[in-house]
């Protein structure tokens, strides 16, 4: 059904209108929360990965596109309210990225111990904060051979908007969990079997074209977040540490951009 909305305020749409997305994640406590996706490429990802729509918020005149079309169709009953931009914009607090939102509830995670039992190259987040370079990391992860994704509870949520937008809805297609709370993650990979490989600038590092990285068949590479890096408990606790070569008197890359080197190094060859 279209239901137009002219008002803000309006409490048909407060999911999108009231809440920011950390307080998304706790809407229906004790049940599963919601999240907001954007961009019909994010919302048909989302759709494929069985997450339940629960609204769509479109544009005036979005539906009459063939992409938006053909989301509407697919999602059968669920509600479409529909507004004139310059209010979609004033709720968004930016401009909408090719006319339409959805509101979905958050799908369940996998078990930590059944995803790197399934899993021969794993990608570790451990408090990387920003949801660009989580996105950005998910979209290089998906594309480079890497088998599923583990996330320390101080990253940023991989189904925050910003963060599905920037991965091109690949964090809906790319298993991943959180560490289990309590759990040491270098020791729940090292009882699957893996070798652990830290990317960090670090005087005992080699470099990521080092043979020994690849002498274990199943590896898991740990990133951590701008400025802060790598925990030193995590780095006690690693097989390796590894270090992209620099030229030009640069240390380092961007977290997201040395994933994608790493990735393409250790797994996507």
């Amino acid at each position: 059904m279209l239901i137009k909305i002219d008002d803000i305020g309006d409490e048909r749409v407060s999911v999108y209108t009231r809440y920011n997305e950390p307080q998304l994640v706790h809407y229906n406590e004790p049940g599963p929360g919601i999240f907001i996706a954007e961009t019909p490429m994010v919302i048909e990802r989302a759709m494929d990965r069985g997450a339940k729509i629960l609204s769509f918020f479109i544009e005036d005149g979005a539906a009459e596109r063939p992409e938006v079309a053909g989301l509407l169709e697919r999602a059968g009953s669920a509600d479409v309210f529909s507004a004139p931009l310059q209010v979609i914009n004033r709720i968004t607090g930016f401009n909408l990225t090719r006319g339409v939102l959805a509101a979905f509830l958050r799908p369940a995670l996998p078990d930590a111990a059944g995803l790197i039992g399934s899993s021969r190259y794993i990608a570790v987040l451990e408090d990387i904060v920003n949801p660009t370079n989580v996105g950005a990391i998910f979209r290089s992860a998906a594309a480079l051979g890497i088998d599923s994704v583990l996330i320390t509870h101080g990253s940023s949520d991989p189904f925050y908007r910003r963060a599905t937008r920037v991965s091109m809805g690949t964090v809906f297609q790319l298993p991943w969990t959180y560490v289990p709370a309590g759990c040491d993650p270098i020791s729940l990979l090292h009882e699957g079997g893996f070798s652990v490989i830290a990317m960090e600038l670090a005087d005992n590092a080699v470099p990521v074209t080092d043979p020994v990285l690849r002498s274990s068949e199943k590896r898991a590479l740990v990133f951590g977040a701008e400025g802060a890096g790598i925990s030193q408990k995590t780095l006690d606790g690693c097989d390796h540490i590894a270090v992209i070569p620099m030229q030009g008197g640069v240390d380092s890359l961007n977290v997201a951009a040395s994933s994608a080197v790493a990735f393409w190094e250790l797994c996507g060859r």
